[in-house]
C-alpha cells in the first residue's frame, strides 16, 4: 500500500473503518497495511479508549525519568552555588556528599547542566596554560615542611584606602594560615603576622617566597630583616626564580580564588575587608573541597608543627672552627688590621670566617649556618653571594 502518498493519520482511520466492517480478520488486515499485529492492536486499543484523538502520533519520550532531579536536590544545589559562586560542579557535589551522605547526588555533568539552565554558570574563555612546575614543592610531603607566603596584589577599598593582604599557606595541605591586612609591606609589619602564626601553629622547616621586599633584599645571600629572624628560628628560606610565579603556583591559585570571593568588588573599608578575609579563610579551610586533596578540605589534612615557637629567639650556630667577628654599626668588620665592608644590614650582628684548606687566600663568610660570601685575604675584599632579583 502506498504509505508515502497518504498521511499516516488517514491510513490509521482507514484501518479502523475496515476492521469495524469485519470483512477480514486482524492478521490479514495487518498484512495488507504492512504493519505488525502488535501495531494493529495498539491502534485499536487507543481508538477504543480515546477515539480519533488516540490515533494521533504520540511522543516517544519516556513518561518517567528515574534519574531526574527531585526539587529538594535541585534547590540544595542552586542554593549552595548561590552562596559559593566560584565552586564548580565537582566541588558542589563533593561538599554535599560529605554534608549529606544519605542522599544520592547527581553526577557532576548533570549538576553543570542544571547550573547552565539556571543561569548560574557561564562558559569561560580557554587560557593558554604553561607546563606545570613540579620541582620546588615536590618535597612538601607532610604539613609544615614548607609554608608559602606572599602579598596579594594591592587594591583599593570603596572608601579609597589601599589594602595589602599578607597570606601564608601550608604547601602540603593548602591550609590558609593567615590572610591579614597590614599597614605597611615592610619587615616589621610582616614579622608581626608571622610571629602570630608561629605562636599558633608552631614553626615550619622552610618558608617559600618570591625575591621581593620584605622577604629578600640586595644584601649578601639575599638576606632581609625578616629572613634573618627566620634563620634564628631554624627556618630555611626558599626563593622562587625571578619572574616564575608558577613555582609558587599553589599559593598563587589561592590568591585567584581570594580575589574572586573577597575583592570583586572590594568591601566598604579595611575593617569590613578584613572580616571578609576571615570569612573566606574559614570557608577555604573547613568547607571548600579541594580537587588536589581528593575533594577533602585543607583542615582535614593539616596539623600544627611539633616545633613550638620559643620564648626567646635562640642564638645562631656557626660552623665549627669559624672565627667570629661582630659587624660595626657601619656594616664593616676588622680583619688582619684592616676594616672591610660587608653589609649595612648586618650592623651589630656576628659573622664567622672559615678558612679553606685548598686555597689559603680565601675565607668563607657565614651568618649563622648560611654562607653569605667569600673574603680574599690578599686583596682584602669581600665578595658576597648574590641572589637574582625579581624581574620587573
Amino acid at each position: 500500500m502506498p504509505w508515502k502518498e497518504r498521511k499516516a493519520l488517514d491510513e490509521k482511520k482507514s484501518f479502523i473503518e475496515e476492521w469495524e466492517r469485519q470483512e477480514e480478520n486482524l492478521a490479514e488486515l495487518c498484512r495488507r497495511y504492512e504493519i505488525s499485529r502488535q501495531t494493529g492492536y495498539k491502534w485499536l486499543e487507543r481508538y477504543q479508549r480515546e477515539g480519533e484523538a488516540g490515533l494521533q502520533e504520540h511522543s516517544r519520550a519516556a513518561l518517567h525519568h528515574p534519574q531526574a532531579m527531585v526539587p529538594e536536590v535541585r534547590e540544595a544545589l542552586v542554593g549552595l552555588r548561590s552562596r559559593h559562586p566560584t565552586w564548580g560542579p565537582r566541588k558542589l557535589r563533593a561538599y554535599l556528599q560529605r554534608d549529606t551522605p544519605k542522599i544520592v547526588w547527581p553526577a557532576a555533568s548533570s549538576i553543570g547542566d542544571l547550573l547552565r539552565r539556571e543561569g548560574l554558570a557561564h562558559p569561560r574563555r580557554r587560557r593558554k596554560r604553561t607546563p606545570p612546575y613540579t620541582e620546588p614543592l615536590k618535597h612538601a610531603e607532610a604539613p609544615n615542611q614548607v609554608w608559602c607566603a606572599d602579598f596579594k596584589g594591592w587594591f583599593l577599598t570603596q572608601d579609597g584606602f589601599r589594602c595589602d593582604p599578607l597570606t601564608i599557606t601550608d604547601a602540603y595541605s593548602r591550609y590558609l594560615l593567615r590572610c591579614c591586612v597590614v599597614k605597611k609591606t615592610d619587615g616589621e609589619h610582616a614579622w608581626a603576622v608571622f610571629e602570630a602564626a608561629f605562636r599558633e601553629f608552631g614553626l615550619p622547616e622552610a618558608i617559600r617566597t618570591d625575591n621581593g621586599s620584605p622577604f629578600a633584599s640586595r644584601a649578601p645571600a639575599g638576606l632581609s630583616q625578616l629572613s634573618m629572624l627566620w634563620l634564628r628560628l631554624g627556618i630555611r628560606h626558599e626563593r622562587i626564580e625571578p619572574g616564575q610565579p608558577q613555582q609558587n603556583g599553589r599559593h598563587e591559585r589561592m590568591h585567584q580564588t581570594l580575589k574572586q570571593e573577597t575583592a570583586s568588588p572590594p568591601e566598604r573599608n579595611l575593617r569590613q575587608q578584613q572580616i571578609a578575609f576571615l570569612k573566606f579563610q574559614r570557608v577555604f579551610n573547613q568547607e571548600r573541597p579541594h580537587e588536589a586533596l581528593q575533594y577533602e578540605t585543607p583542615a582535614s589534612r593539616y596539623v600544627g608543627s611539633e616545633r613550638r615557637y620559643p620564648a626567646k629567639l635562640p642564638e645562631l650556630e656557626y660552623p665549627q672552627g669559624a672565627d667570629l667577628r661582630r659587624v660595626s654599626h657601619q656594616g664593616s668588620v676588622r680583619l688582619h688590621g684592616v676594616r672591610m665592608f660587608v653589609s649595612a644590614l648586618l650592623a651589630y650582628e656576628v659573622v664567622g670566617f672559615l678558612g679553606l684548606e685548598q686555597d689559603p687566600d680565601w675565607l668563607e663568610v657565614y651568618y649563622g649556618p648560611l654562607l653569605i660570601g667569600r673574603m680574599n685575604i690578599r686583596k682584602l675584599r669581600f665578595f658576597p653571594v648574590r641572589v637574582p632579583r625579581r624581574r620587573r
